[in-house]
């Protein structure tokens, strides 16, 4: 990511996410993950702000991801986790430990899947979370980050 001195944001994608379009569409819609990104970033540049996306499927690149931060910091951090919604601590932690704010987006809605989709490690420690709205999520949740970026 660039310098602070930038307005950035640092979109996150957890694991599985490589696989929108194809992945449950009924659930997760048909848009791909490259589509998504290519979507976001063109929404930052318009507002002239930096964006960087990353997915893995691997919970320990996310975290030297978000530990990066505390090096070199952006202003905000929208995260998809993914399954890691409803199983990491660390990835809290590593979310907690660099103070950046952030939201929680998930395409689909987390409340009417299985039961065990309904518990997020994310969302008490989050300034908002957007659930079921599609990629739309994503471009939501930049909107709110470019405005509070852009009135501070």
């Amino acid at each position: 990511m660039a310098d602070h001195s930038s307005n950035s944001v640092l979109v996150l994608h957890g694991p599985n996410l490589n696989l929108l379009g194809l992945r449950e569409p009924e659930h997760y819609g048909r848009a791909t993950l490259e589509t998504i990104d290519a979507s976001l970033k063109q929404q930052a540049q318009k507002s002239g702000i930096l964006l960087e996306t990353f997915q893995s499927n691997h919970e320990a690149e996310l975290i030297g991801k978000i530990h990066a931060l505390a090096k070199h910091p952006v202003d905000f951090l929208i995260i998809n986790p993914a399954a890691f919604t409803h199983t990491s601590v660390a990835l809290r932690d590593a979310v907690s430990a660099v103070k950046v704010p952030f939201i929680e987006v998930h395409l689909s809605n987390i409340y009417t899947r299985e039961t065990f989709r309904h518990h997020s490690y994310f969302s008490d420690i989050a300034v908002g979370v957007i659930s079921g709205l599609g990629a739309q999520g994503y471009s939501l949740a930049l909107d709110y980050a470019i405005n509070t970026i852009t009135r501070a």
